[in-house]
């Protein structure tokens, strides 16, 4: 059994009780992949085939690290934002009262995500983070959710030696014809811990042996699909 690690979520002591706790992603699974068939008609095949929620890999990766909550609704109509939360004072911590900011977008100047009449959003965490020595933590937007009216920005954060501020997400507000409520709770960022390690590539090409393998397993694979999940997968 792999050793079972920690990361340590702390908050402002008013804000105990008050705000949606960060969870394993393996508990923050949408409702659609709950809901959908696990196979489907394929009319190329005209047979029925495996979807996406036996695709283990697909899967894996939506339940691998932590989920980051909103902290509060937010609704989002005719291209305003509001909300309506009151939380107690700041303290001696001074956090952010609102759920969510804005970055200008000349911050994104010369990148894809620039737009000069838009801004990017910015998702309020007030939880602070800790890792174990030698982690750090890859924020990205909450994995294969395609669904979510925005897109986080991915970064990575040395959490073992940053863990006494916050980290907020910005992100791209992609969808303008949405008009609705993001329930408090909803995932804005997915966490994943990365051992920070130093790497190298090396290439090669297929011996005799490694060729037999790699026969051997597309034949396998061929014939039964769940091969991966039952021989492979960790």
């Amino acid at each position: 059994m792999p050793q079972e690690m920690t990361l340590t979520f702390r908050c402002p002591k008013e804000l105990d009780g008050l705000l949606p706790l960060p969870m394993l992603a393996a508990s923050g699974l949408p409702g659609w992949v709950k809901e959908m068939p696990a196979q489907a008609f394929n009319a190329v095949l005209s047979r029925d085939h495996d979807t996406v929620k036996r695709c283990p890999p697909f899967i894996d990766a939506m339940t691998s690290g932590f989920l980051i909550p909103l902290i509060c609704d937010v609704k989002f109509e005719n291209g305003e934002f509001t909300w309506d939360y009151d939380l107690p004072p700041g303290g001696e911590s001074g956090f952010v009262r609102s759920p969510i900011g804005f970055h200008d977008a000349s911050q994104v100047t010369g990148t894809p995500l620039f737009d000069a009449d838009r801004y990017l959003i910015k998702f309020h965490n007030l939880w602070t983070i800790e890792a174990p020595d030698g982690y750090s933590l890859l924020f990205t937007h909450p994995v294969n959710r395609f669904d979510l009216p925005f897109t986080t920005l991915t970064g990575l954060v040395d959490c073992d030696r940053y863990h006494d501020a916050w980290i907020h997400f910005p992100a791209r507000w992609h969808d303008a014809s949405f008009n609705g409520v993001l329930p408090k709770g909803t995932p804005v960022a997915q966490c994943f811990p990365v051992k920070r390690e130093n790497w190298s590539a090396r290439t090669a090409a297929f011996n005799e042996e490694e060729t037999q393998r790699a026969h051997d397993l597309t034949n396998a694979i061929f014939r039964d699909k769940s091969v991966y999940r039952r021989q492979f997968r960790a």
